[in-house]
């Protein structure tokens, strides 16, 4: 017994010690019994991914067959969502993630799961030799439903590594009023200047993303060439933008019949030269013009687009 005690002693501090990096959920819609198959096939749908009840992710779950792993008969996933790639909308300490999923065959019986684990600096053992494990991944859970047609995850999680941003202390924006509607109207539609000769703008925004080698950018010029190809971006009409309230600081400006910013002629890309430079601008101009805006009202009294 002491012996025991005193092994988990160690166990319980080398836990204690570990910092979480990261926190990672797994979402898979599917058909057939994972307790019984070493296969399972996924149900065709749309995913959509919310944090805090700001809309984060979209994904199409399309048919396929997916493995059944380790002994508690994990489904593999069909939406990863880890946690720390979503940037400042991820608050230091609670959040809640929400993963609404449509199937494309609304009468069909099927299953659905989500798995949950934190991802720590450090990793732990258990076992003895030849037979231990060994994992950096603690807090690990798995919620299981039956469902017919549309069905919903949620969850509440810690993610004490995120960086704390001084919007999300912003109070809760609970109402908006016809001048606050016509002011992010016209916020969307001026972003659509950012991209123009001499890019110094649009430059601004992605320096706000740390994946972007902004001086290894303006060396290939990739934004001038998408320029001088006719890439040109279009902001929704604003009889189409729509505005949604999340309960907190952010609001969400988007469009009531599709994406609220587009290429004007998506064929010019192809014009083009070099695979890397159609790269480099498609993922440029697809992170200054997202499908959506995530806005805040700051203290000076301006609306402001979340980065």
């Amino acid at each position: 017994m002491r012996t025991f005690v005193f092994l988990f002693l160690i166990f319980s501090a080398a836990v204690a010690h570990a910092k979480a990096l990261n926190v990672e959920f797994e979402f898979t819609p599917f058909l057939g019994d994972p307790a019984k198959l070493h296969r399972v096939e996924t149900v065709p749908g749309y995913a959509r991914v919310f944090l805090n009840n700001i809309p984060v992710a979209e994904d199409e779950v399309e048919k396929h067959e997916v493995l059944v792993l380790f002994e508690d008969h994990e489904v593999a996933p069909a939406v990863w969502v880890p946690i720390r790639s979503l940037g400042p909308m991820v608050r230091q300490g609670k959040n809640t993630i929400r993963i609404e999923f449509e199937p494309a065959d609304a009468k069909l019986p099927y299953r659905a799961q989500l798995h949950w684990a934190t991802v720590n600096d450090q990793a732990t053992s258990t076992g003895g030799a030849g037979r231990g494990t060994t994992t950096n991944q603690t807090g690990e859970g798995i919620d299981r439903k039956q469902a017919k047609g549309k069905i919903v995850f949620e969850r509440d999680f810690q993610a004490d590594f995120a960086a704390d941003q001084p919007w999300h202390h912003y109070p809760a924006i609970t109402a908006l009023s016809d001048a606050d509607k016509q002011s992010l109207a016209e916020l969307a539609t001026k972003r659509i200047a950012l991209f123009k000769p001499d890019f110094a703008k649009l430059y601004e925004q992605l320096a706000h993303q740390p994946s972007f080698d902004i001086a290894s950018m303006k060396k290939a010029k990739c934004l001038e060439k998408a320029y001088s190809a006719g890439v040109r971006m279009v902001a929704a009409p604003a009889s189409e933008v729509d505005f949604a309230i999340t309960g907190g600081p952010a609001v969400i400006v988007q469009s009531s019949k599709g994406k609220l910013y587009a290429a004007a002629n998506p064929a010019n890309f192809e014009k083009i030269k070099g695979d890397d430079a159609q790269m480099c601008a498609g993922i440029a101009l697809a992170t200054v013009y997202p499908p959506r805006l995530v806005v805040v009202h700051s203290p000076s009294g301006s609306w402001e687009v979340v980065q």
